[in-house]
């Protein structure tokens, strides 16, 4: 915890000095990148396979399954999952298909702690185990722990909860979120209120990202929303591995913190300042004093499209019908501003790219935040890195064989 309290003290002091001059974090220089890793749904089949399936993505927050019993499916890259929160809290993530004749056994979310497959009502425990057979005395005999759910690993950890979409493949959880999940455990997420979700749709999962990564345009694109209260261009970065700190300054910062203790700046999130933290590859978190929006990209179905969940909690439940129907109406704007002043733009990036107008896109030296985005992409799809993966993910030590344990600090000056 004290290591994050310096990190946010160095990132939000950084921020105040960047007010006072007009200046913003840069890398040491400009960046190209090819507009086909946009466009070619070979190079987006890769990054399936490499990445998508063989790190732990981001399934649910701990709130939607919060009480033994509960459960929730979803499909991610066309893997059907079941979750679910089991007697002793602990959380099992399983293949949500029958071990009969392969249907999808439950839908939705919700309590219940056994589940009949719908089709010849096969019923299962929450833990996966096949308890009974229907007219088992017809079907025949058959070894039940053969037909057992098939499991992915799956991890706990602030609030959140990780699968490995590959089934039998343990990673180094801890080495590959690192200080990260130290972070965000801080905010205690664990224990806030799931007030529910959006659903929007855009462009190639990278041209949605890269959008999250800077604040370059928020005056253009978003001129009456966050740019009323934040400064455009003009951002302090730090990183842990991967996953990204980003902070933005609001117009008020100078007025608010200026005479604060640089030791105490830590305590003024939201108050002077705002933090994107993003887990690599497809997590946003924003964490607001109104609600907290975490944005869950997910790849697909072809190269040029993805699915964003918009998540949003709370510390506490509300109190009254009041409060409700003010969560509701704040995720719909938040949706609203995230899907027309981001992701429709997006659908028109997405447009230019398969254009072929260019060859190349270019990072500037103000985007700092997504020339390291695209930096640990090309690890990963490196082919040294992928046949490393492969042959070494299941160990203890092989995360740290990733960018990630590099020790890959973002450079930045005035500029």
């Amino acid at each position: 915890m004290e290591q994050v309290k310096k990190i946010h003290n160095r990132v939000a002091a950084r921020l105040l000095d960047h007010v006072r001059n007009r200046t913003t974090d840069q890398a040491e220089g400009l960046m190209r990148v090819s507009s086909a890793s946009y466009t070619d749904p070979e190079l987006w089949q890769r990054e399936m396979e490499v990445i998508f399936k063989r790190l732990p993505i981001l399934a649910a927050l701990s709130a939607e399954i919060s009480q033994p019993g509960h459960y929730k499916t979803l499909d991610l890259l066309d893997t059907p999952i079941l979750l679910t929160r089991l007697r002793d809290g602990s959380v099992r993530a399983m293949l949500n298909v029958c071990g009969h004749r392969g249907m999808k056994l439950a839908e939705g979310k919700g309590k219940c702690d056994k589940f009949a497959c719908p089709y010849h009502a096969w019923l299962y425990g929450n833990d996966g185990n096949l308890l009974r057979i229907a007219g088992e005395d017809s079907y025949g005999e058959v070894e039940k722990a053969s037909f057992k759910l098939k499991q992915l690993p799956v991890y706990e950890r602030g609030g959140m909860i990780f699968v490995v979409l590959t089934a039998g493949l343990e990673v180094d959880f801890e080495g590959f979120l690192g200080g990260m999940i130290e972070d965000i455990e801080a905010l205690g997420f664990a224990d806030w209120h799931y007030c529910g979700n959006r659903e929007i749709h855009g462009a190639n999962w990278k041209v949605a990202y890269d959008g999250y990564l800077e604040g370059y345009h928020f005056a253009a694109a978003h001129p009456e929303t966050i740019h009323a209260r934040t400064f455009s261009n003009l951002a302090a970065y730090d990183n842990y591995g991967p996953h990204q700190l980003i902070g933005f300054a609001q117009k008020a910062m100078e007025e608010k913190l200026g005479q604060v203790p640089p030791d105490e700046l830590h305590l003024h999130e939201n108050n002077g300042y705002d933090f994107i933290r993003t887990l690599f590859p497809n997590v946003s978190i924003f964490v607001a004093p109104e609600i907290t929006q975490i944005a869950q990209l997910i790849p697909g179905p072809g190269v040029g499209e993805n699915r964003t969940v918009l998540h949003f909690i709370q510390r506490q439940a509300p109190q009254s019908e009041e409060e409700r129907q003010a969560n509701e109406q704040m995720m719909d704007w938040l949706r609203g501003v995230v899907d027309s002043e981001d992701y429709q733009l997006g659908l028109k990036v997405q447009e230019g790219l398969e254009s072929g107008a260019f060859e190349y896109i270019t990072f500037g030296r103000n985007e700092p935040g997504n020339q390291l985005f695209h930096r640990t992409l090309d690890h990963y799809l490196s082919e040294d890195a992928a046949q490393r993966l492969v042959a070494e993910l299941g160990s203890k030590d092989a995360a740290k064989a990733g960018a990630h344990s590099e020790g890959d600090r973002l450079v930045v000056a005035k500029g």
